[in-house]
């Protein structure tokens, strides 16, 4: 296989990222990305930068979160969606606990004396 079709949703501000596919609030693109494509690849794709981003998903996984991005080297697969939500878009702390998430997500989490839980968060 020498690409792959990505089904990415940009929500709140990061569907300007998405141009002429951006609609109000936020913005569905279907991508095809070179096999082997990261979701590094995956943002530099639309230009958008990875502090802007909030939580994101994966495939219905937990992948990234406000100040923790472990998930810039993650191999996308082929049929993949890709959920990015802006900073504003916040998931409440008290359900992430137990959610499916990456391994690179469980990874960084475990490494964290907090686990990643917070009530509040600073923009990167």
């Amino acid at each position: 296989m020498t690409e792959i079709h990505v089904d990415v949703w940009l929500y709140g501000r990061l569907a300007r990222y998405a141009g002429e596919g951006a609609g109000s609030g936020y913005a569905n693109v279907k991508l095809s990305l070179p096999a082997g494509s990261t979701m590094r690849r995956l943002l530099e794709h639309f230009g958008i930068p990875s502090e802007e981003r909030g939580i994101t998903f994966i495939s219905g996984q937990l992948s990234a979160m406000p100040g923790l991005q472990p998930d810039l080297d993650h191999v996308l697969q082929d049929g993949d969606r890709v959920g990015i939500f802006d900073l504003n878009s916040m998931w409440p702390f008290q359900y992430r606990h137990g959610a499916a998430m990456t391994e690179e997500m469980r990874r960084a989490l475990a490494e964290r004396e907090d686990a990643g839980l917070h009530h509040t968060y600073r923009g990167a």
